[in-house]
């Protein structure tokens, strides 16, 4: 019987503790003395905010506090700070304007928080928000993205003309202006990749404390260090022992869940105030308000193509929403995150890429899975289905065309990536073999004489993921053998307890159920760089593998002199330390044993793994589509996938992340919008009533297969995999629609209502 370790698709040991209800989410915990935290909400998009009276609030029955935007300004409460930078052409920083917890002199997007109640319950918190009068001087909004930087459109900020937050630029503008010129074939797209909410399953939420002079923020999140860092910020003045953030299990997270929000600042300052716990959790309709979006571009390509139609050059345009003020990571996002994967898995010789970040009178715009990448492989994708056709060459053959073959590995792209490794013909072929692309035509005449139009679409993903801060793992074995593994990732439902034993277990092999993963905790452990841009297990796991193999040596020491041996004649095989030529050996728990001080553990070890260079998962993604006629209502009728992942931890936890990102890419494409009325600012699309959500029957079966590449700058050998689905499945999905409908474009989300109104276009 193969040893439990990398490879195998283990169940997940996690579920026995859901699936009893012994999970523990936000929710469940209550602390003694806990009040309840309800936030009063802007409803107007853009308007002046003059007098606040809460005096009839704070006289209701059992309302322990009504907190204000001036209020925490005078407690010495500081702005939520932008992390990242855009920096524009000219080297100036892009505009980062105050982000206060609670709104200031203006109100700038519907939901914004005006005001936090803290009373007994919720129906007492309701009713004291109900009695605060605000004074709101209604102003003019701008929603739509191509419209922000109109010479009418109202102004957000002083400090930004024409909204624009930055104007950024990568790429060699001269070279691709030439390549362009000099092209003999040339094609223009205009795109738009539509707003998404991330809609997790538990809404985000917060208990904040104040414990022996200490703020305790307990949270829904991806990672609690990261939360901790901009509390840390400028927010609060303290030190950095003074601030304690704790996350236990997690319903979903999507890069909605990685920030600091408003909510939790003023949640902690008014624990500190009132000195008791204050709990906050969202209800569904303050999440689509209040949750950081996703997406959001207008883009336009133009592309130049050789008469071979290879490609000569590439310019990109887009104008990105990044809503009315920023949450800490959208300027990257919306640049640096993306656009080093809008050449695709394709030889472009010359590029050049712009950016401009507008402010807009909806909820800030930051990561949401792929963070970046959907949006530049959307493009791309898009843009080489519509070449293709207007030039008569198959989507096949342009792409193969185009294509960097695995000879060319390591491949420097002209937006400044080196694709390590990939087989990104082989793929394509495995993948329209697979997907039968021969057989389709016979499949497209049957569906229409019944009455159906049926399209063939795919799409060549890559995306660059898993780089960034190190991360750091800790390994205390006790005198019983047990281990407890920390680990400064954070689990919102990827299997992570799963995967972990599994590397540990590879190269200690023990027994999993000794090993507990430990996660979530700023005092427990102190450093840790979360769950985001697929980095868990490429990364996380990496820091796992390095400090067992610390451990391995370490306990060898101790092997030899329980062994009476020179530790250089020490082996460690099948969970054993033995003198090599011999049978003399002790177990990996045998010297845990007797290596163990009283009351101590036996060993105590840190490493840490630094990723030099990000991973580039790819892939294709098949789609057949059907649609009718009538209607415009569309079936996914065929799905088909072959990945590049690099080194496999659990195929069954890999394939289950592929399956949610293809429901989170299908629901980008055919069904998802966050609508913000363009008169009012009001969001139209505030619930699940009115935002569509993929169900299970909108989910289409998928063939699944992997070939694979093992990745050259990662010590495991593995490619990240947690954002890939939702990468490879909108342009696909897109592409088999425009297919069937034989139609040069269509947008984002091809609902039976945009596909209905393109047919009567085309009716006679």
């Amino acid at each position: 019987m193969k040893k439990f370790g990398i490879g195998q698709s283990a169940a997940r040991f996690e579920d026995r503790r859901f699936l009893t209800g012994a999970g523990s989410y936000l929710d469940d915990e209550n602390l003694p003395g806990q009040a309840v935290g309800v936030f009063l909400r802007s409803p107007y998009a853009h308007a002046r905010l003059g007098g606040i009276d809460v005096s009839a609030a704070l006289a209701g029955d059992g309302v322990f506090g009504v907190f204000t935007g001036p209020d925490l300004r005078a407690a010495g409460v500081g702005d939520l700070p932008c992390m990242a930078d855009a920096p524009n052409a000219d080297g100036s920083p892009c505009y980062k304007p105050p982000r206060p917890a609670l709104a200031i002199g203006r109100v700038r997007h519907v939901g914004e928080p005006v005001a936090l109640i803290v009373a007994e319950t919720r129906a007492r918190a309701l009713d004291a928000a109900e009695a605060i009068f605000v004074e709101y001087d209604e102003l003019p909004s701008v929603v739509e993205t191509g419209a922000a930087m109109n010479g009418d459109a109202p102004r957000l900020w002083d400090e930004a003309p024409g909204n624009r937050c930055f104007d950024w630029y990568a790429g060699d503008a001269e070279a691709a202006a030439a390549a362009l010129d000099g092209a003999a074939h040339r094609v223009e797209l205009e795109l738009v990749n539509n707003r998404l909410a991330p809609n997790s399953m538990e809404p985000r939420g917060a208990i904040a404390s104040f414990e022996d002079g200490r703020l305790v923020l307990r949270v829904s999140c991806q990672g609690v260090h990261y939360i901790k860092r901009i509390l840390l910020s400028g927010i609060f003045d303290c030190a950095e022992e003074d601030i304690r953030v704790i996350c236990k299990d997690v319903g979903g997270g999507f890069g909605a869940k990685i920030f600091c929000y408003p909510e939790y600042v003023a949640a902690l300052h008014a624990a500190r105030t009132l000195g008791r716990p204050v709990k906050w959790v969202a209800e569904r309709g303050e999440s689509f308000l209040s949750d950081s979006h996703g997406r959001d571009h207008v883009t336009r390509l133009e592309a130049g193509f050789d008469n071979e139609f290879r490609f000569t050059g590439l310019r990109v345009s887009t104008i990105a929403n990044l809503g009315s003020s920023l949450s800490p990571f959208s300027p990257f996002v919306a640049t640096s995150a993306g656009v080093p994967m809008l050449s695709g898995c394709y030889r472009v010789p010359a590029a050049h890429v712009r950016v401009q970040g507008v402010f807009t009178n909806t909820a800030p715009v930051d990561a949401y899975r792929g963070a970046g990448r959907p949006e530049a492989i959307y493009a791309i994708e898009r843009l080489m289905d519509f070449a293709g056709r207007r030039l008569g060459v198959s989507p096949g053959e342009f792409r193969r065309r185009n294509l960097i073959g695995a000879a060319e590995m390591p491949f420097r792209t002209v937006l400044g990536s080196t694709y390590d490794s990939g087989e990104f013909q082989q793929i394509l072929d495995l993948a329209l073999e697979r997907s039968d692309r021969d057989g389709f035509e016979s499949r497209r005449i049957a569906a229409l004489q019944r009455g159906k139009l049926r399209g063939y679409g795919f799409a060549s993903y890559i995306e660059r993921c898993s780089g960034g801060a190190p991360e750091q793992a800790r390994l205390i074995v006790g005198a019983d053998g047990h281990i407890d593994l920390h680990i400064g990732t954070m689990s919102n439902g990827q299997g992570h307890e799963t995967a972990f034993r599994q590397i540990l277990c590879e190269y200690l092999e023990v027994d999993p159920e000794r090993i507990t993963v430990v996660q979530g905790d700023t005092d427990i452990i102190p450093r840790g760089g979360g769950t985001a841009g697929s980095r868990s297990v490429p990364v996380g796991g990496a820091a796992i593998a390095a400090c067992a193999r610390k451990l391995i040596r370490v306990a060898a020491g101790k092997a030899a002199e329980l062994l009476e041996a020179a530790v250089e004649d020490i082996r460690f095989e099948a969970g054993r330390y033995h003198i090599a030529g011999t049978d003399r050996g002790l177990s990996f728990a045998e010297v845990a044993f007797r290596a163990a001080p009283q009351g101590g553990p036996a060993f105590d070890e840190i490493d840490e793994f630094a990723p030099g260079q990000a991973t580039y998962p790819n892939g294709v993604h098949v789609v057949e589509v059907e649609i009718d006629r009538g209607t415009g209502v569309l079936d996914l009728v065929r799905y088909t996938v072959v990945d590049d992942f690099g080194q496999v931890i659990n195929p069954d936890l890999l394939l289950g992340q592929v399956h949610g990102g293809i429901a989170q890419g299908l629901g980008q494409a055919l069904l998802e919008d966050c609508h913000y009325d363009p008169q009012s600012g009001q969001l139209l699309t505030a619930s699940f009533m009115d935002y569509a959500m993929p169900r299970a029957d909108d989910c289409p079966d998928t063939d699944f297969s992997l070939r694979l590449a093992p990745c050259k700058t990662n010590p495991l050998g593995i490619k990240g995999a947690g954002e890939a689905g939702a990468i490879g499945a909108p342009p696909a999905i897109m592409n088999a629609v425009a297919d069937a409908l034989d139609a040069d474009h269509i947008d984002m989300p091809a609902t039976p209502r945009s596909i209905w109104k393109h047919l009567r276009k085309l009716a006679p």
